[in-house]
């Protein structure tokens, strides 16, 4: 059985309820169909009922009905939503008048689902661009308790599986935060080794903070910054193996730590890597993607207080499963 496979299983056996609000897309509620009936997710589609039943009888789907359907016009909740959306963006002059309005969009109705604990988890992308997604979730879902920062994972499957977790690695952050501070930077990592641990299987995280620098070997501010995250890193989860700054080979290659970090827990077996700048981290990825020709699944958005993940615009159905099973898996961790 493959990760994706084994991700499928687990989120089977806990089942967990998933909104999706691009109740009209294709590939979404297509994807909703079969994940009814694989018995991956129990879905709340968001649309009106009608035509989301005549769209999945367009498409054949025989599981729609199966799902719960939520409009975003007219549904028994409303009053409760604007309620609890006024209260949450007091703060910001936001009035029953515009919670009203905001609630009308899917993407904001989702995140609201989940905030109410109606859903466990969110997945949209397919047909809106990255930012409407995610701004709604910061607004309402908002992230966990002492983490401030969100940021996207991958979880990598190299051909060569000597390389960290029999040939399984997560590499963070490659989505969302373009210049972390040592603070982020540092929530980053931790979220990573969980991510790690809860999507990627990996037993035994072992954290590698990035640079261009191994122990001292150069002196700069952006080392200063990897340095001082490793520190607060290592509070922030004393359990879990995390070590900085390392190179990348010094991380990966056992005969390079030896030369390079001979006193590292980690140097040379790491199996999540964290890159101290999302520049350095999204380029990473794609080339160990393409030139590796290995498998890339992500974002997997960290850091939420509930699981909202992103689609890419060029998904496909398969895709969108499969990012549904591994919300499921992330809403399951999250109650452990």
């Amino acid at each position: 059985m493959n990760l994706i496979e084994q991700i499928r299983e687990n989120a089977k056996r806990q089942k967990k309820t998933i909104v999706l609000p691009e109740g009209y897309e294709e590939r979404t509620i297509k994807a909703a169909d079969a994940v009814i009936e694989q018995g991956i997710a129990d879905i709340i589609l968001i649309g009106n009922k009608a035509e989301l039943e005549e769209k999945a009888e367009n498409f054949g789907l025989k599981n729609i009905g199966k799902a719960q359907i939520i409009d975003p016009e007219n549904h028994p909740y409303k009053q409760q939503f604007v309620d609890k959306l006024v209260e949450l963006r007091k703060n910001k002059g936001m009035t029953p008048e515009e919670a009203e309005r905001l609630l009308k969009n899917p993407l904001y109705l989702g995140a609201m689902i989940v905030k109410m604990g109606m859903a466990q988890g969110e997945v949209a992308g397919a047909d809106n661009a990255t930012g409407d997604v995610l701004r709604p979730a910061f607004q309402i879902v908002k992230t966990k308790p002492g983490i401030s920062c969100v940021s996207g994972a991958f979880i990598m499957i190299l051909k060569d599986k000597s390389y960290g977790d029999n040939g399984i690695m997560v590499f963070a952050d490659c989505a969302v935060l373009p210049v972390p501070d040592a603070k982020e930077l540092a929530q980053i990592a931790v979220e990573a080794g969980k991510t790690a641990k809860a999507i990627a299987g990996i037993k035994d995280p072992k954290v590698a903070i990035l640079s261009f620098s191994t122990k001292g070997s150069a002196k700069h501010e952006t080392v200063d910054k990897v340095i001082e995250a490793t520190r607060i890193a290592k509070e922030m989860a004393p359990d879990m193996n995390i070590d900085g700054e390392l190179q990348a080979d010094a991380a990966i290659v056992p005969t390079v730590a030896k030369k390079k970090a001979p006193g590292s827990g980690i140097a040379g077996s790491a199996n999540v890597l964290v890159f101290p700048s999302l520049e350095t981290g999204n380029i990473a990825y794609k080339l160990v993607q393409r030139l590796g020709n290995a498998e890339a699944y992500g974002p997997i958005l960290q850091g939420m207080a509930a699981p909202i993940n992103d689609l890419s615009r060029g998904c496909s159905v398969e895709d969108v499963i499969n990012v549904i099973a591994i919300t499921c898996n992330q809403a399951i961790a999250i109650n452990q």
